[in-house]
Order: C-alpha cells, then structure tokens, then sequence
C-alpha cells in the first residue's frame, strides 16, 4: 500500500488495536463468505491464532457452509493480506507487501510461507486497465507476495489487484471497499465497518 498516506475514517469502528512485535498495529479482518443465500461478513480476530490452519478454521466456522470464503486483513492502513478458501478446502494467498510478514506477528503467521507473485509491480507500467492513466500506480517500495490471481475469476484480475494496491493514495480498506463492491459484497463488508 501506498505509505504515510492519510488515515482512514472507515477505520474508527470497526478497529481492534493489537500488540504486534512490540509494537501496536490496527488491524482489521473481514471474512467475506459466499454461500447459498449470497454474500455474508462477519469480522475475525486473529489476535490469538497461532498459525494459517487456525486462521483456515477461523474461515471455515465465520461461514461453514460457504462455496467461497474470503479474508481480508488490513494492518497499520498500510498492509492488506487476502485470503481465498474454496469449498472450505483450497486456501490460496496474496499480500500486498512482504514487509507486512516482517512487521508484525499476524503478517507473519498469514504470508510467512508464500513466495513473490508471477506478476511482479513494476510490470504495471507497461499499461493499466483504468482510464485514470494521470495517477501514479506502482508504489516502488511495496513488495506484493503471493497468488495475485486468486480473484481472476470474480472479475479482479492479478493486473488490476496489484494496481489496487500499487495505487499512490490507496488504503487498505479503500482495495478492500473496492473489491467487495465489484464481486457484489460491498454492502454488507460496510455494514461490518459500521457496527
């Protein structure tokens, strides 16, 4: 994400304020989960799980009869770590940066096994899929890890995930926002924020 960018107002209810490395991150989990009925989303703590089977299960009991569940968690409106699990079995991962994994326990535990995407950030200089071509899209700094095609068949592709988060300006909860909206799970991801 782009860094030492505004702090986000969407952020004031829905925050819990964790101890991360000796140090305090905001974070905020969202499991976005698609079942019969549709879309629900429920918020996670992630405080005290130990390692990703945890966090799978946490996915898997937000929703148990899911065809999709998503996870989306955003730390220090600087990180965001997407999590997919298909019919509660295949987990794939993306983070927007590594330095997330070195930064903080939670990112540790969510991409500290994961490898560099295919699709690498500055590969996006070579075109963007919008028409807001005057805005700065890659931030050099950010190091995206992970399956950035996790979401190609909801209609995000690896391309315009990573220039979501590339984006100078973007917050977590701004990709997070925008994501839900498009796959149809913005209202109800908002709704959570606003509890």
């Amino acid at each position: 994400m782009a860094r030492g960018t505004r702090p986000s107002s969407r952020y004031r209810h829905s925050l819990k304020i964790k101890v991360a490395w000796g140090e305090i991150l905001s974070t905020f989990a969202a499991a976005v989960a698609r079942g019969k009925n549709g879309w629900t989303a429920s918020e996670l703590d992630l405080s005290g799980l130990a390692d990703i089977d945890e966090v799978v299960d946490a996915m898997r009991d937000a929703e148990p009869d899911a065809e999709l569940a998503l996870l989306f968690v955003e730390s220090d409106d600087q990180y965001l770590a997407i999590l997919r699990l298909d019919e509660g079995e295949d987990l794939r991962v993306f983070g927007s940066d590594s330095a997330f994994a070195e930064e903080s326990r939670i990112g540790s535990v969510l991409l500290g096994e994961i490898e560099a995407p295919a699709l690498e950030l500055d590969d996006l200089t070579a075109g963007t899929e919008d028409d807001e071509t005057d805005r700065p899209v890659a931030d050099p700094d950010a190091d995206p890890v992970g399956d950035a095609e996790l979401l190609t068949d909801l209609g995000i592709t690896a391309h315009r995930l990573l220039s979501l988060c590339g984006r100078e300006g973007m917050l977590p909860s701004d990709v997070t926002a925008e994501i839900c909206q498009q796959i149809g799970a913005g209202d109800e991801v908002e709704e959570l924020r606003e509890a």
